[in-house]
């Protein structure tokens, strides 16, 4: 380079695309519904879990015991979201806290009475579904019988939800009914001959539970011919009765959503949200029509919505956009909102019926109650205390509060379905129904294994036992530091994106009213190609975003969309630059400096330190600057954002001849990096080894007795025995050159590229 006063000059850059880390996750499902913690506090089944991670290193439940006492996790580190905290603030007192990340959960129970005509349909509707489902429990465990049980249950459900989607369920029963009836034998013939039991069909998505309901429907018609008339007569006799009690606008549950819309201030502050959750897509169309004609502003997303994207209309990431913007003011939802949907927008949930299945309510309150929720989560229940279903309900979810108050724990609602399986609220419904039950036995039936210790065990169980629960205060605080000294400020993000997006074409109004926000254009075809690169992990580009804002507290405050490192419009630019730049990074560039007095050179580097399979373990950006006198000097890797860019083909000046600090490099900032590695590697590894060997111990114990047994059949003459001793010896062969070969194959091997 030509010699520049007040100038640092760079030399390397390294590639970011190249620097981005990968995240590999794995998915274990268990069968029996294990989406949540498939052990239920059974050390057994947590070790065959932990089995689909490793074979061999959790190959008996004394592995895990050891590591439980030894408070020593070989692979993993668990922590619920109620456990996590920002790092410790120091307080006015001195005090230094940790601030929980999750805000509280506060739930409670709307209570309301049926009078009236709305009384007496309850009344005549159970009574109906208690003579069909007697009536069925008469024949067996037959599929008729099967059938009509499920389909008075659902009823049951629907009329908890709300009289309008009953009427619509027993308006289309009278219509299949009187459509079906002459061809019934048929529908019975080619219905599948394995019905789905009541867990499986509380998993199921809604459109495919309607369909199995529409089967149900089918096959409760092969009976006989006067008994399917007098059905359709009381069907449309119930019909007409829920019709009236509509027209009379007599809903006892609808005018006490009205009063708690209020309450909350929905009708007065326009900006605030609601989300409103059913089970049924007939209570969410009343719903959204109801409170359209109140004069909200009322979206919704249910299973019949194709996902989308942001900008196409009529798809559940449009609604969910609309949401967050606030151009809806309240999301009417069915289950289909109950996963990876994030609205932590809102602070108020509405549950307007109540899901029989108890992991449902977890999976709800997790769309507001997420990480970026700055308030406390009000969840209010609808619950009919007049009502066998109600009581029984409310019951539940009082027995819930009860718990998790004692155990001081929200983990509480998130095991429940580890306590209750997914079909024991419908099971116990459906014996009631059917005259099994009393009203008297309902609750014990319910309640039996709900207690304290049953959770408490769940909730400290042993993946919480393999991690620590002590702070290293000392530690935090000291990475909290480090984080705020490195971390990229809003007006760098602000400034690199107002920069990049000329260059990309994106039409960029900047708002000088609000701090580091703009308003983007539409999203030109520059950047959206770089969305079907096979390395893109991020979300589709929308078309055009709203107002942005790169400081978090700003788009919060106001409601805007975060571009921040990991945003695709982020992305894009980054990549688009970073494409762009190639040819002026290669040959360096100036700066002015007005903190030199002399021409400087500012090189760096990028380390990784490498395992012996290859892998790269850790990388580390180094910045390091040489003087005229040829020092090095180790500086932050942001130590440009000091300096001012010198204008485009200003002349090298005589640093850039200088050598590279090669070997002060290598004594005073790479080996250094390297032992740090191998030493926290190290120290992983003698947790890894004395693991797996106790491991190793217990499966080679396992195969001499599989050997023994096997041995034992042939002397018996029982078949197979000799195909089970080869693939017994087999596999004691192949752990018997495991143990001889671990120590080796442990040792550290590590190196350095830089």
């Amino acid at each position: 380079m030509g010699r520049q006063e007040n100038k640092g000059c760079v030399k390397r850059q390294p590639n970011p695309a190249d620097c981005s880390s990968r995240t590999y996750f794995a998915t274990l499902r268990e069968r029996h519904n294990s989406r949540r913690r498939p052990h239920k506090g059974d050390a057994e089944s947590f070790r065959l879990f932990l089995q689909l991670l490793d074979r061999d290193a959790f190959a008996d439940i004394r592995s895990i015991r050891e590591a439980t006492v030894q408070r020593s996790a070989p692979f993993y580190l668990r922590r619920t979201k109620e456990a996590m905290v920002y790092f410790p603030e120091r307080q006015a007192d001195g005090q230094w806290v940790a601030r929980k990340i999750f805000t509280k959960r506060i739930p409670r129970t709307v209570s309301f009475d049926l009078t009236g005509p709305e009384r007496a349909l309850y009344e005549d509707v159970t009574e109906f579904v208690k003579r069909q489902s007697r009536q069925a429990a008469a024949e067996g465990d037959s599929p008729r019988a099967r059938a009509v049980g499920f389909l008075m249950s659902l009823y049951q459900r629907r009329l908890a939800s709300s009289t309008y989607a009953l009427r619509h369920s027993l308006e289309n029963r009278a219509r299949r009914l009187d459509e079906a009836l002459h061809h019934a034998q048929d529908v019975v013939q080619t219905a599948p001959l394995d019905l789905p039991d009541a867990e499986e069909l509380e998993e199921m998505e809604e459109k495919e539970r309607a369909r199995i309901e529409d089967t149900l429907a089918a096959i409760t018609l092969a009976h006989n011919a006067r008994q399917v008339q007098s059905e359709i007569a009381e069907v449309k006799r119930l019909a007409e009765a829920a019709l009236r009690v509509e027209q009379a606008g007599q809903e006892a549950k609808l005018a006490k959503l009205h009063q708690f819309v209020e309450q909350q201030g929905l009708f007065a502050d326009p900006t605030e949200r609601l989300l409103i959750f059913t089970e049924f897509k007939d209570t969410l169309d009343h719903l959204v029509q109801r409170m359209t004609a109140w004069g909200l502003r009322v979206g919704q997303i249910h299973g019949g919505m194709r996902p989308g994207s942001r900008d196409e209309a009529g798809t559940r990431l449009h609604a969910e956009q609309q949401f967050r913007e606030g151009t809806i003011q309240v999301l009417v939802a069915t289950e289909a909102a109950g996963e990876g949907i994030n609205l932590q927008i809102c602070h108020i949930l509405f549950n307007y019926d109540i899901p029989w299945n108890p992991n449902r309510l977890e999976q709800r309150m997790g769309r507001i109650h997420r990480y970026g929720q700055t308030k406390d989560c009000l969840i209010f229940n609808f619950v009919a205390d007049d009502t066998i279903e109600g009581r029984v309900l409310q019951r539940l979810l009082e027995k819930l509060q009860e718990i998790r108050n004692a155990l001081d724990d929200d983990a509480v609602f998130n095991v429940v379905g580890e306590v209750l399986p997914a079909n024991q609220v419908e099971r116990v419904l459906r014996d009631y129904y059917a005259g099994r039950l009393g009203d008297a036995d309902l609750e014990e039936r319910l309640l039996h294994n709900v207690d304290e210790s049953r959770f408490r065990e769940i909730c400290q169980n042993a993946l919480e036992g393999l991690a620590t629960r002590n702070l290293n205060l000392e530690m935090l605080i000291e990475r909290r530091a480090q984080a705020q000294e490195h971390r990229m400020v809003p007006e760098t993000i602000a400034r690199f994106l107002y920069a990049a997006a000329e260059k990309a074409n994106l039409p960029v109004r900047q708002m000088p009213a609000v701090p580091y926000t703009f308003e983007p254009g539409r999203t030109p075809p520059a950047l959206r190609r770089y969305e079907q690169e096979a390395n893109w992990r991020l979300p589709a580009l929308a078309q055009r975003y709203p107002r942005c804002s790169t400081d978090r507290k700003t788009a919060d405050a106001h409601n805007l969309e975060w571009v921040t490192p990991g945003h695709p419009l982020f992305e894009a630019l980054r990549r688009h630059t970073l494409e762009l730049a190639q040819e002026p990074w290669a040959q360096g560039a100036c700066f002015y400096s007005l903190q030199h007095e002399q021409a400087s050179r500012v090189d760096f580097y990028r380390a990784r330190v490498v395992d012996g399979l290859g892998q790269v373990v850790r990388e580390r950006l180094l910045a390091v600057e040489l003087d005229d006198h040829h020092e090095p000097v180790l500086r932050e890797p942001a130590y440009l954002g000091n300096f001012t860019p010198a204008p485009a083909g200003q002349p090298h000046n005589s640093s850039y001849a200088w050598p590279e600090p090669t070997d002060w490099l290598n004594r005073t900032v790479l080996m250094p990096f390297l032992e740090e590695v191998r030493s926290e590697r190290r120290a992983e590894t003698e947790r890894i080894t004395a693991h797996v060997e106790l491991s190793l111990g217990e499966l080679l114990y396992k195969a001499d007795d599989e050997i023994g047994r096997a041995m034992l059949e042939i002397e018996e003459g029982i078949q197979g025995a000799e195909g089970r001793l080869a693939q017994a010896e087999n596999r004691h062969a192949d752990l018997t050159s495991i143990t001889a070969s671990w120590p080796i194959s442990t040792e550290m091997s590590s190196r350095l590229v830089a």
